[in-house]
């Protein structure tokens, strides 16, 4: 997950300035949830896909491989996001028949009954001293699963929002001097492949980072936030932060020479617990507001589903303390945090 440092930073300033002027793949708006595993506590595999399945969640994101899970998500229907470990990054990048190994051992067994959607090689390492290894590490991957006959199954990577330098207003967005010169060629190798880019949206870290600058009802996706709190930008108005963030980061897709690029948001929540404006009302609202929204695209993808996955199906007490543990959907015993109806989504 972002850490509120770097999800925030782009934000703050942006949210400051909104303050003096308030004086892929045909998702159709289906919407996924993270299954973070940094607990000791959580129920067995079988019965989280099971969950899934009876609360309608589309798709499933594994941020490493995980045999048990894999094999859990056999003929299930649920589509899978599959990551890599940041720490296998060096040698997926410098040695193609240890991606070939990772393909042979984590995909090619489960290719078939488990619906993969993407594999997404590192989470949030660019800014970073692994950044250089991201391109390379996802065209070995490509090319292993080309060899092993896997098909449609596209490798990308997953971003923090630390890549913006600059986000406002968001036809302003581009990518910071230290993520640029990685980021151009994975925009324009994931274009070249028809595959999207992975961004991980927190509005929830600029909300409670900014010392009240931030209109809580903007950071929410609430409908009854007011005109005091939209922004417009070339005659285009935004009435959330989700929105702002996101089209943020397709003008910096376009600004690095890329047009069209589908942009998939691989994380996405709000705790209820821990830290400022962390609670159980705003959690519910928030990723509520989420599922009800997507499907009608964003300003400046009007009518364009994103497809969006929460963060996190468990509140995980292997995290940090703080919000960190409180982004769970559900308790480790199953039991609804509060409610999310996932049948709310329209395309």
């Amino acid at each position: 997950m972002t850490s509120a440092a770097a999800a925030a930073a782009p934000w703050v300033s942006v949210c400051s300035f909104l303050l003096c002027l308030a004086a892929f793949q045909g998702a159709e708006g289906a919407i996924g949830v993270n299954y973070g595993m940094v607990a000791n506590n959580l129920p067995a595999p079988e019965q989280v896909v099971s969950m899934y399945k009876a609360k309608n969640i589309s798709y499933v994101r594994l941020f490493h491989p995980d045999t048990d899970a894999l094999n859990a998500l056999r003929g299930s229907g649920v589509g899978v996001v599959l990551g890599t470990l940041n720490e296998d990054l060096p040698r997926l990048a410098s040695d193609p028949s240890f991606a070939a190994s990772w393909v042979a051992t984590n995909v090619q067994p489960f290719a078939g009954a488990v619906q993969f959607r993407y594999i997404n090689a590192g989470n949030e390492v660019i800014p970073g001293d692994a950044a250089a290894r991201v391109l390379p590490a996802m065209q070995n991957l490509e090319s292993a699963l080309r060899s092993a006959g896997v098909t449609g199954v596209p490798v990308t990577t997953a971003v923090a929002t630390s890549v913006l330098g600059a986000s406002y207003p968001p036809s302003q967005g581009a990518f910071s001097e230290a993520a640029a010169s990685v980021m151009a060629p994975i925009v324009s190798y994931l274009s070249s492949k028809g595959a999207p880019l992975l961004v991980n949206v927190y509005p929830y870290f600029a909300y409670s980072s900014s010392g009240g600058q931030v209109a809580l009802g903007y950071a929410l996706l609430s409908a009854d936030a007011g005109a005091a709190s939209s922004v417009t930008d070339a005659g285009v108005v935004y009435t959330n932060m989700f929105d702002a963030i996101v089209d943020a980061t397709h003008a910096a897709v376009e600004k690095a020479g890329v047009q069209g690029l589908e942009l998939v948001v691989s994380e996405t929540g709000w705790p209820s617990a821990g830290g400022e404006g962390a609670t159980v009302e705003n959690a519910a609202a928030y990723n509520n507001n989420v599922v009800r929204h997507v499907g009608g695209g964003t300003p400046r993808r009007p009518g364009k589903a994103v497809e969006t996955y929460l963060f996190a199906m468990f509140n995980e007490n292997g995290k940090a303390e703080g919000v960190e543990q409180h982004f769970g959907l559900f308790q480790p015993d199953m039991s609804e945090v509060y409610h999310v109806d996932f049948t709310a989504g329209s395309p």
